[in-house]
Parts: C-alpha cells; sequence; structure tokens
C-alpha cells in the first residue's frame, strides 16, 4: 500500500510539474521590412493582408508602437531591451562592417533559452554579417537565413556577389523565393515536436527592395495599383502575409495557438518617396514603393512615419479584441516577454523598456508612458509624454512638437515654447550622456 501511494504521489507531482512548465507560453516575434504606415489592410489600405487582418480583428491593435528609424537599431533594441545607441549601433550594419553586438550580451533568445525555451531565428539577422558574429552566438539554438540587410529575392546573394544565405551560421544554397523561404522553415520549426516551449524571432526580408514576385502575387493589382513598383511592393506584402498565415495554421493544428503569444511589427516605416529610381545591382528598379499616409516622413528620419508603426499583438483566449492608443517602444517586448516566460533578468542587464503586458491585456495598472530616444548619429531625438524633440547637429537645427494637438507633425514650436524647448534639452542631453557610459 505505501508503495501505491508513493507512485501516486510521484505521478501528481509530475503531473503538476508538468502543467507549470505547460503555462509558459511559446513566443512568436514577427518583424516586416520597410512595412509602410498605410500599407496593411487594417489601415484601410489597397493592399490585401486578410491573414494578419483576422489576427488583429481578434488581437490587440498597438496604434502607437515606436522603432528606430532603420533596421538594425530596431533589432538590437528589440534584441536587448535597451537603447542600440548604447552599443554604437546608430543606423543599419552594412558592406564588409564588421560592428556586431558584444558577443557577453544577454539577449531576449539567450535569457530565454536560460529559462527552459528552445530558440530559433528565420530570415533576417542583421546584427553581424558574418558567421563568426551570427545568431547562433547570441543565444539562438537554431538560425536560418541571412546575415545581411537585404538579398536578392532568388539568388540569395547581397548586393549580388556576397553570400549570406546560411543554415545554423553555416554559409548554404538553396534555390526558391526568400519569402517561401522563410516561411517553409517557420512551419517546419512549428511543426516539429518538443518538450519545452519556444521562441521563434521571423525576420522577413519583404517589402524592402530589391523585390521580385512571381504572376500569382501581383495579378491581385493589376487593376487597382497603377504605378508597377507599388504593384510589386503590395505583391511581396500579401506573399508575406499568407505566410504568416501558414504559421497560424501549423500552430493550429498542432495545437498550440492557444498556447501562443505573436508578436507583430515593422523595424521601421515604409520608403515613401523618391527622385529618381533605385538601381540594385543594375537587375531591379523601385521608384515608389510604402505609404505611411497619414502620418510625416519615411524611414531614415525621426518623424512619426519613420518610427511609428503598424503593430499588434495576438493570444487566443488570452488576450481580447482591443485598440491599445499607448506608447509602447520597441524596448518593451524583452521585460514583457522575460516576465511571461518566468526568467530573471539580472539587473546588470540595465534594461530601458517597461513590462507592458497590462497594456496588452487591458487589466492591471498601466506603466506610465516611457521616454523615447533616437540617435542615428547626426540626427538625435527624445520624446517624452506628447513632446518630441529633433535635433540635426549638422544643420545646427532643432525641431520641437506636441503629438497631443499636433499628430502630424506640421508645426515646429521650438522658437514658442522657450520652456518646453529647454526641458526637451535636458531630456537628449541626459540620453547622449548615457550612451558615453
Amino acid at each position: 500500500m505505501r508503495i501505491l501511494i508513493a507512485i501516486g504521489l510521484c505521478l501528481m507531482m509530475a503531473n503538476h510539474a508538468h502543467a507549470g512548465e505547460a503555462k509558459k507560453p511559446n513566443i512568436v516575434i514577427i518583424i516586416a521590412d520597410d512595412l509602410g504606415w498605410r500599407d496593411v489592410g487594417w489601415q484601410a489600405s489597397e493592399i490585401k493582408t486578410p491573414n494578419m487582418d483576422k489576427l488583429v480583428k481578434a488581437g490587440v491593435r498597438l496604434e502607437r508602437h515606436y522603432v528606430y528609424p532603420t533596421c538594425s537599431p530596431t533589432r538590437a533594441g528589440m534584441f536587448t531591451g535597451r537603447n542600440s545607441s548604447r552599443f554604437g549601433i546608430h543606423a543599419p550594419i552594412a558592406q564588409k562592417s564588421e560592428q556586431a553586438l558584444p558577443m557577453n550580451t544577454l539577449t531576449l533568445a539567450r535569457l530565454l533559452r536560460r529559462a527552459g525555451y528552445f530558440t530559433g531565428i528565420i530570415g533576417k539577422w542583421h546584427l553581424g554579417l558574418r558567421p563568426e558574429v551570427g545568431p547562433r552566438q547570441f543565444g539562438f539554438d537554431s538560425s536560418y537565413g541571412y546575415f545581411h540587410g537585404q538579398i536578392d529575392p532568388f539568388t540569395h546573394l547581397y548586393r549580388g556577389t556576397a553570400k549570406t544565405w546560411h543554415r545554423n551560421d553555416k554559409f548554404v544554397e538553396e534555390k526558391g523565393h526568400v519569402t517561401d523561404l522563410i516561411s517553409d522553415e517557420a512551419v517546419r520549426f512549428v511543426e516539429t515536436k518538443r518538450k519545452q516551449p519556444f521562441f521563434l524571432w521571423v525576420a522577413h526580408a519583404t517589402p524592402h527592395y530589391p523585390l521580385a514576385e512571381e504572376e500569382k502575387w501581383i495579378a491581385p493589382y493589376k487593376d487597382t495599383i497603377k504605378n508597377e513598383s507599388r504593384r510589386l511592393y503590395a505583391a511581396s506584402i500579401t506573399h508575406m502575409d499568407d505566410g504568416i498565415g501558414r504559421i497560424v495554421t501549423a500552430l493550429e493544428k498542432s495545437k498550440q495557438l492557444d498556447n501562443t503569444l505573436i508578436v507583430f511589427t515593422s523595424d521601421n516605416g515604409g520608403f515613401e518617396k523618391y527622385e529618381s529610381k533605385i538601381d540594385y545591382d543594375g537587375k531591379y528598379s523601385h521608384l515608389k514603393l510604402g505609404d505611411n499616409t497619414p502620418l510625416r516622413g519615411w524611414k531614415g528620419q525621426l518623424y512619426e512615419g519613420g518610427v511609428r508603426v503598424a503593430a499588434f499583438a495576438y493570444w487566443r483566449g488570452k488576450l481580447q479584441p482591443a485598440s491599445a492608443p499607448e506608447i509602447v517602444s520597441m524596448l518593451d517586448w524583452y521585460p514583457t516577454m522575460a516576465k511571461l516566460a518566468g526568467a530573471d533578468v539580472p539587473a546588470s542587464t540595465k534594461l530601458e523598456g517597461r513590462d507592458v503586458w497590462p497594456i496588452l491585456s487591458r487589466k492591471g495598472e498601466k506603466p506610465a508612458d516611457p521616454e523615447i530616444y533616437w540617435n542615428t548619429g547626426a540626427v538625435q531625438g527624445v520624446m517624452a509624454g506628447e513632446l518630441k524633440l529633433i535635433v540635426n547637429t549638422k544643420k545646427q537645427q532643432e525641431e520641437l512638437y506636441d503629438l497631443r494637438n499636433d499628430a502630424l507633425e506640421a508645426t515646429n514650436l521650438a522658437a514658442t515654447r522657450p520652456n518646453d524647448l529647454a526641458l526637451m534639452r535636458k531630456r537628449l542631453q541626459a540620453q547622449r550622456d548615457a550612451d558615453a557610459k
């Protein structure tokens, strides 16, 4: 009898432990590349994104999600929970640069792996352009995709000649369109049976140029979008949306959807206009791509169109349909996901983001608005509350905007609100000083 009781107690403890582990959610981050504010269906665009539209309708639409105006800094911020300028990353890592995150950085992937997660990245890395500083060196158990910031959709080369496509940080050659390869791999990742929860970072190549799409993705826009480049851009987004739908279907079929948090964002605002065509290796030409209407500005700028992006969070059964007007920063995902995963973050990590679960769940006391800082080199900016200061050090130009009353940044208040200008200057200088530490 004692033996039977002991066995029963062991089974109960094992079941209890298993139930505790099951409470840790899978986490999927999906990042589009250069997606315009209005370039998704839920923003009344002519571009069709039916799969994401369903997730937005059933999830939390983030009305004010802020990122950096270019790709590498945003990814560094999300990956570390700190401003990318703390690591000297101000702009895209490009060409033959050897820049990368410090090797000992406690990245989100590294933290979650310590908490028992299997971690994977699929698609664009852009935080180190060589295998020696690839994703496997920063906490990912598996990696697949490309190191650089842009890629030929079919040859998978960077600027026509440089190898960048890899699996587990080792160069490989494969056939197929980049969007299909990324989506196929994400589906395989989700369908692979594991005992532990997973963290999956899916970083799409689209709609960043160069763009090339099969006719089946272009044809639906033949009658609605006259500009050839814009039509190709729209096709690439719908193609990506189809892949996102496939990931959700894979989660559903494998009975993991109810235990998976999905976060979607762009790394920065879209390219809005060009004075001349963008040529890529003499092979691709693009004239008109993204649309950030009604926001001012585009990729590379600190106006809203460059740093405020379309984003949402979805978790079936855990997050109720809602529109969240609160400010959410790219830095907030690290502490939020750490909390959900039950991962302890050492104080030495110096996180600058906040746990925004109360914003997502619409329950509990919401955190105060963050101070958001950008440093792109010659141009720096800070946003506190509804005030935003943009300083161009080369031009010796200051711009101050009150976003509460001027969301489109039409009126520069630097000359008429000296007290606010002085306060924002102090905030900006404090952030600059923090960069130097």
